[in-house]
């Protein structure tokens, strides 16, 4: 990977780690449905025209797929928006962006469902420490006690995201191969912007979002979803999937950088061990760290 390739790594982690920051700013007043649809929505604004521009057509390779297209843009985009929207209300950036960081060991493990994708000795304890780490993680931070539910609510809510997550990126590999990325990312937003459309008016809220909020929610759109999106793809373009993927392991050391600059949430050492596991296992199940010296190829 070349200094120009690692450094836009970084760049797309700080922007991905940054979506959590603006979670937290924006959907105390846009509420977890308009904060998704805003997010999906002003995304879907930068995407259309540079696919325009850049892939004429592109969209054409969607033909007879919008069905499998549908399912991505509410698996990849929508419902994990919406998810992740709700738990900001409640729980920290960086915590939310730990949980985040699980959505490989959800792909691999969908994976091996789905495809039965062979899982060696190395990948099987990748996936059990990483869920070890998760389950102590959320022990620790959960809470279903009267006048606390929201907070275990919202821990399942960003295990769920990245259940979906992993599901998504396997119906990508089974029925979506051969569209071009940015044709995806377009028709994915386009998708969950429609889907969300409806439910974000229903629960629009009555007293208008302020200043901070407006601006916390049009950067989630353009910068953490939008940009990021060019930036992932064109280091797929010039790495390879397995390369840009790494971008999981960053995301979370941004976002507990962003929230502790920003609001001033702690690390706690829960958060700090519980990571680590996560981390460790996830670096085991993708294939990324073989400790025996037996090589594999990563995950996709």
């Amino acid at each position: 990977m070349k200094g120009r390739d690692r450094l836009e790594l970084i760049v797309l982690a700080a922007l991905w780690g940054g979506s959590f920051l603006f979670m937290r700013l924006a959907a105390p007043a846009f509420g977890a449905s308009g904060l998704a649809a805003v997010r999906v929505a002003v995304a879907t604004a930068v995407l259309l025209p540079l696919l325009g521009l850049t892939q004429p057509g592109a969209l054409a390779a969607c033909r007879g797929r919008w069905g499998a297209l549908t399912v991505v843009g509410l698996l990849n985009s929508a419902l994990p928006f919406l998810c992740y929207s709700f738990a900001a209300q409640s729980i920290s950036a960086g915590l939310a962006s730990i949980f985040n960081a699980t959505t490989p060991l959800w792909g691999a493990l969908v994976a091996w469902i789905w495809f039965r994708e062979r899982l060696d000795g190395p990948r099987l304890l990748g996936l059990a420490l990483g869920f070890a780490g998760v389950l102590g993680l959320a022990w620790d931070k959960a809470s279903f006690k009267a006048g606390a539910q929201d907070t275990g609510l919202a821990v399942l809510a960003c295990l769920a995201a990245t259940l979906m997550y992993g599901v998504a990126a396997n119906a990508t590999r089974r029925w979506l191969t051969g569209v071009p990325a940015l044709a995806l990312a377009t028709g994915s937003q386009g998708v969950a912007t429609l889907a969300l459309a409806l439910p974000a008016a229903l629960a629009w809220p009555a007293q208008p979002a302020g200043l901070t909020a407006w601006s916390a929610a049009l950067a989630l759109g353009v910068l953490s979803t939008g940009v990021a999106y060019v930036l992932y793809f064109r280091l797929i373009a010039r790495v390879g999937p397995a390369r840009a993927t790494t971008v999981t392991y960053l995301i979370p050391l941004f976002a507990v950088l962003w929230g502790f600059l920003a609001l001033q949430e702690a690390l706690t050492l829960s958060m700090l061990l519980g990571g680590a596991v996560i981390l460790l296992g996830t670096s085991l199940a993708t294939g990324w760290w073989r400790p025996f010296g037996t090589a594999a190829k990563p995950s996709a």
